[in-house]
């Protein structure tokens, strides 16, 4: 996978992160992840279409997704509900809407989906035979681990 796929996903989200959260994340080393692998308690994911195409997938724990939607929305949530899930959905289309951006000024014309929220254990999302890398970021609310598989459209 191409360096210039991964680091608008990188510049975006720690532009988008300190911005929405009030806290700039610290990023972990980057992994290379085999297409199929065993997703974290919640993820919301997100197509790409267009030029590159392929899914992001931004994974945390349980606990991770409550405070990230907790400071989102200004109130503690007691039940993941709706709400919650829409504010984490929208993170991931911020975080992706700005890494877009930086890609079509590198000249890749892409989109994004709807973003999909996943909760539970033993999900398991496969990029379709599209190695991933991996980006852990730690917050003050967790550990977020964006897994970026791209590819250029053939």
């Amino acid at each position: 996978m191409k360096a210039e796929y991964i680091n608008p996903f990188v510049q975006a989200s720690f532009s988008v992160l300190e911005m929405v959260l009030g806290n700039r994340p610290s990023q972990g080393a980057l992994a290379v992840q085999p297409s199929t692998f065993a997703s974290e308690q919640c993820n919301v994911v997100c197509g790409i279409t267009g030029q590159v195409q392929g899914q992001v997938i931004y994974g945390m724990s349980l606990m991770t997704a409550d405070k990230i939607a907790s400071t989102m929305l200004g109130q503690s949530i007691k039940t993941f509900d709706a709400l919650a899930a829409s504010a984490l959905g929208e993170l991931g289309n911020m975080i992706s809407g700005n890494a877009m951006q930086m890609l079509s000024e590198l000249g890749w014309e892409c989109d994004i989906t709807p973003p999909t929220v996943m909760r539970g254990s033993n999900v398991k999302i496969t990029t379709i035979a599209v190695p991933a890398i991996v980006i852990p970021l730690k917050l003050e609310q967790g550990d977020l681990f964006i897994t970026v598989g791209l590819q250029g459209r053939k």
